[in-house]
């Protein structure tokens, strides 16, 4: 092995909730290193839902990402000049990632009036395991299943 593996970044916790999925979260909705924005966002977000929900915003917003989180994805494999969907386990790390993406992206497609709205619409939605995020999860599992035959040509 020639190069050194990078490290792993360990960030802080957000100040608010002392979270480290929220600060997480944050980072990944950043523009431009525009991180107050971003919190500004995010704590809008939380302060809509708890409006709308009378719930926590911090209950709600871990039960999106529990129900957003793939459990297995297919991965391109290429096996001698021919290219397999394989199904694959995702690791923990990434299916928080991935959940954080599709959350973030789906809610900036919605049409509501502030990204703060569009975030509580979109959080309030995959917590009841509905929405377009919860939507990809799906499609992403079904894309899996139908690929199973592939399954042993596992890396």
């Amino acid at each position: 092995m020639r190069k050194k593996r990078a490290g792993k970044i360990y960030i802080k916790p957000d100040a608010k909730f002392n979270d480290l999925i929220v600060a997480k979260f944050i980072n990944s909705l950043m523009y431009d290193g525009k991180k107050s924005k971003a919190r500004d966002v995010v704590y809008k977000a939380f302060d809509i839902i708890e409006e709308r929900t009378k719930k926590p915003g911090l209950e709600i917003f871990k039960k999106a990402i529990a129900n957003v989180q793939p459990v297995i994805e297919v991965r391109s494999r290429r096996v001698g000049g021919a290219t397999y969907q394989v199904p694959t386990e995702v690791r923990p790390e990434r299916r928080i990632a991935l959940a954080m993406r599709w959350l973030k992206t789906y809610s900036r497609e919605r049409n509501d009036k502030s990204m703060s709205l569009k975030l509580a619409s979109e959080l309030i939605a995959a917590s009841g395991g509905e929405g377009s995020s919860v939507k990809k999860k799906e499609d992403t599992h079904k894309m899996a299943e139908a690929n199973k035959a592939f399954a042993h040509f596992k890396w």
